[in-house]
């Protein structure tokens, strides 16, 4: 999937899903953006979020739950 396709199907799951109430749901639909503009990098690009000042998992990252 290239760039463009990338953004259009992030745009496109912010449209369907973003209205739904709910921080859980907005979580989850944070991660699915999140997911699909990272792509292959998702779990590097996680593990380096949860890697902080404190080392391993300083910090959490929830994939919340799918309206």
């Amino acid at each position: 999937m290239n760039a463009q396709e990338k953004i259009e199907e992030a745009l496109q799951i912010a449209l369907n899903y973003g209205q739904t109430d709910g921080s859980h749901h907005k979580m989850w639909l944070i991660d699915q953006m999140v997911r699909i503009l990272s792509g292959d990098n998702y779990d590097i690009l996680i593990k380096r979020f949860c890697d902080g000042e404190d080392g391993e998992n300083t910090y959490y990252w929830d994939c919340g739950i799918a309206p």
